[in-house]
């Protein structure tokens, strides 16, 4: 095995954690990818004799390139989006897959990261979710350590403000609600539908960056939206560990659903309807439209 080689081996046993880091520091799978490759092509070009702690190293190169990402958003003054969501189809999952699921995050936290400002995130993903020292996580940010812990200290003080509800831990359970909530919008049964639904249930349909981003609050008023578009077809996925759909219309992509599902009620679902992200997502999970078959000729 030449260097090259050794190195690539060393670089791809910590490939997960740095996914990881970059998909919370940004939101996006593939950001997070670009963030990752970034370090690789980094440490190709480097003098590996002068780097006493390879781990560390890499995080600190992917933590740099997401803050300098994030702060390139903040001053194209892009609008708040629907955070990029790990999808793949409910079904037996591969490695690669379950290597997904564990480097995402529900999607309502993502929401609420992407309200601090880039040092903030940084300090509190580093810091809550990877136990990142502060004397590390100051080094990153251009601050003391005493003002990276105050960094985090305000993240965390907003993250726990948001009041995010906990999914149940039974992905079987999960299943039956939601289960219970396509049957009942399928029979056009209203009450059954509010039964299902947490009386504060909010709906959030993300319909892309040229279009009104649309929320829906309440029972009554989610419910009487509950109807799937005409020639519509339910796919079970998961959806960042929770239960979801990839609707397809004519057999195409059409929307993204995330349900999230708190003491056998419905507390949220948000829908990603931009249709050049859910075939990103669609192709993510690996869902194929049926072939075409030609008719059959008469007399064959």
């Amino acid at each position: 095995m030449d260097e090259t080689e050794w190195l690539a081996e060393r670089f791809e046993q910590h490939r997960p954690r740095l996914r990881a880091v970059a998909y919370r520091m940004l939101g996006s799978v593939a950001e997070a990818d670009d963030a990752v490759q970034d370090a690789w092509l980094r440490l190709s070009r480097s003098n590996t004799d002068e780097i006493d702690n390879l781990g560390g190293w890499l995080t600190t190169v992917v933590a740099r390139e997401c803050l300098h990402m994030l702060r390139s958003r903040r001053q194209r003054r892009e609008e708040p989006r629907l955070p990029e969501p790990v999808v793949v189809m409910d079904s037996d999952l591969d490695p690669e897959q379950e290597a997904l699921l564990a480097d995402s995050v529900g999607l309502a936290l993502l929401v609420v990261l992407d309200r601090l400002s880039p040092a903030e995130r940084l300090a509190f993903v580093l810091h809550d979710m990877f136990e990142l020292p502060f004397d590390e996580i100051a080094g990153i940010v251009g601050r003391t350590p005493a003002a990276a812990r105050q960094l985090a200290s305000r993240a965390r003080r907003r993250v726990n403000g948001a009041e995010i509800p906990s999914p149940d831990p039974d992905l079987s359970r999960q299943r039956q609600v939601v289960d219970a909530f396509y049957a009942a919008s399928r029979a056009g049964d209203f009450d059954a539908l509010v039964q299902v639904l947490d009386p504060d249930v909010v709906l959030t349909s993300d319909l892309g960056a040229d279009r009104q981003r649309v929320v829906i609050r309440g029972a009554a008023a989610v419910a009487r939206q509950a109807r799937g578009p005409r020639d519509g077809r339910l796919h079970p996925v998961l959806v960042n560990g929770a239960v979801g759909a990839l609707i397809t219309v004519h057999d195409q992509p059409f929307a993204v659903l995330v349900f999230t599902v708190v003491r056998d009620r419905i507390v949220a679902i948000d829908g990603l309807r931009d249709p050049r992200r859910v075939r990103q997502f669609a192709d993510a999970a690996g869902f194929s439209p049926p072939p075409v078959t030609s008719p059959a000729r008469e007399g064959s």
